[in-house]
């Protein structure tokens, strides 16, 4: 019996595409940044996960959504998220989903996906400098409210 199995391979590479990287120096920053990213017109008609991914300078080095959901939600996988770090060689990152009703109060979820997400990026020496939930008119910094 000749069994042949074959798996997936992963291939890294590392492109810079930019030499002239923002920097994050405040939650007011990492708004800024954000809000662009979000199509005309979706941001208030359901939720997106986004991650911002730093140097050690707090420099972008990228963003990636990390998922798109319904109204209410958006499902969100760590291992995507750190993958996406490893990957870019990210010291740090910034969380980001938006709120489609306008309410900047973060849910139970919020606060156990964050705290979550913060210890598995712990083990990989990656910090979670802030989680941002945004509007298209305001934001709310975990960081700045002691939350993280």
């Amino acid at each position: 019996m000749n069994l042949d199995y074959k798996v997936g391979e992963v291939e890294l590479t590392y492109k810079l595409t930019t030499r002239n990287k923002n920097k994050v120096s405040s939650s007011a920053d990492a708004y800024q940044i954000l809000l662009p990213t979000f199509k005309e017109g979706t941001i208030d008609y359901k939720e997106y996960f986004k991650v911002l991914y730093l140097n050690q300078a707090n420099q972008v080095l990228g963003f990636t959504q990390i998922s798109e959901g319904g109204i209410t939600e958006t499902s969100v996988d760590v291992r995507v998220i750190l993958q996406a770090a490893l990957l870019t060689n990210s010291v740090s990152l910034i969380l980001a989903h938006n709120h489609p009703s306008g309410n900047l109060k973060p849910s139970k979820q919020d606060l156990e996906l964050t705290q979550s997400i913060k210890e598995a990026a712990e083990l990989m020496r990656i910090r979670v400098l802030d989680h941002i939930i945004l509007t298209s008119e305001k934001y709310y910094s975990f960081a700045d409210e002691g939350e993280i």
